[in-house]
């Protein structure tokens, strides 16, 4: 197995932008009878969500979340060399979002900008790539913003996703410093599972048609999407949970020649309370070390990690802390990083 060992890089600063409009799940009754919804509600534990408008892009919130990071840590943006953005809901086919998001920001022309398109796993992959451009001496300071939509992409007539998803937006300012000593990564994909949370329509593979767009009953249980909906096979992806995440974790530890004891928060890929509690049952964790914010805001693809450091970490984080994250999902994909992090500022969450 491989590892990514970087020396003298870490987060500056988080901030967090979520729409304005929030979803009681308990309330969302439309297509559902009120005792499934109750049901469904405590046994994935999403509460409340938010839902960006129809005019409202995952880049908007990205570049919410950039502009408070900014303003607050007085940023000079001509130091900022790269941009990456990363998202599953971009704006456009193309061109990429980050560049859009480049000019939008006011960056310089000399910026390093591109877009990575992951899933849940994400932010991990983007913060591994910054750490890693980041090592080079011609570069000095980085932004990983990372958006979803996920609300735009699942059917509100299939049970299965109706209730679990939710909007946000990210931004992480990356520098270098020797107070973060060592950051380690391990990251993997299995692309023999990647029928397990897909969109069939709406690409080059299928492109969009009439019949892609066309809603229909999918299963005995009555579920209704249409080919341009995501569709997550949950039984299969928890199966995968088990099995793969908590060996990563554990291997990387061995690596890093860190124990479970000295990490002080492990921040999970927000994917239900059902399995995060399994997962830290499983490693044996204190809960108190385990935070988690998808009661209040869903779960949101790849900026659950950075979303829960925000809403969760806000006070934790302004001193010097070592921290586990990890990711997984869409793809399938895995990743597991154990960082430090040091004075970093976290911006009170922007509502967009």
């Amino acid at each position: 197995m491989s590892y990514l060992d970087y020396t003298g890089t870490g987060i500056l600063a988080l901030a967090a932008a979520v729409p304005r409009r929030i979803i009681d799940n308990a309330s969302y009754t439309e297509h559902f009878p009120a005792e499934d919804v109750a049901e469904i509600v405590e046994k994935i534990g999403v509460k409340q969500r938010r839902f960006a408008d129809d005019s409202t892009c995952a880049s908007d919130l990205c570049f919410a979340a950039a502009e408070k990071l900014i303003a607050d840590m007085q940023v000079d943006r001509s130091e900022i060399d790269l941009l990456l953005f990363v998202s599953q809901t971009p704006d456009y086919r193309m061109p990429a979002t980050s560049i859009i998001l480049q000019h939008r920001l006011g960056l310089s022309d000399t910026t390093i900008a591109f877009d990575i398109n992951i899933g849940c796993s994400g932010f991990l992959y983007g913060l591994s790539i910054a750490y890693a451009l980041l090592q080079q001496k011609g570069l000095r300071k980085a932004l990983v913003l990372d958006g979803e939509t996920r609300s735009k992409v699942y059917s509100p007539k299939d049970r299965k996703t109706a209730f679990l998803f939710g909007d946000a937006g990210v931004a992480a300012f990356i520098g270098k410093g020797e107070k973060f000593g060592e950051s380690f990564f391990s990251i993997h994909s299995d692309g023999s599972r990647a029928d397990l949370i897909k969109i069939n329509g709406g690409g080059y593979r299928n492109p969009s048609s009439p019949e892609t767009l066309k809603e229909k009953v999918v299963d005995e249980y009555g579920n209704i999407r249409s080919d341009e909906h995501g569709y997550m096979n949950g039984g299969d992806v928890f199966n995968f949970l088990i099995r793969e995440v908590p060996k990563d974790i554990k291997g990387l530890l061995e690596h890093a020649g860190v124990d479970l004891d000295s990490i002080g928060y492990y921040v999970f890929h927000q994917a239900n309370s059902y399995m995060n509690g399994y997962l830290a049952k499983k490693l044996k964790l204190d809960l108190a070390k385990v935070p988690m914010c998808i009661e209040k805001y869903g779960n949101t693809s790849s900026v659950s990690i950075p979303l829960t450091m925000v809403s969760e970490l806000q006070s934790e984080l302004a001193g010097r802390n070592r921290l586990m994250l990890c990711g997984f999902g869409v793809g399938l994909s895995w990743a597991t990083a154990l960082l430090n992090v040091d004075g970093c500022h976290v911006s009170n969450i922007v509502e967009v």
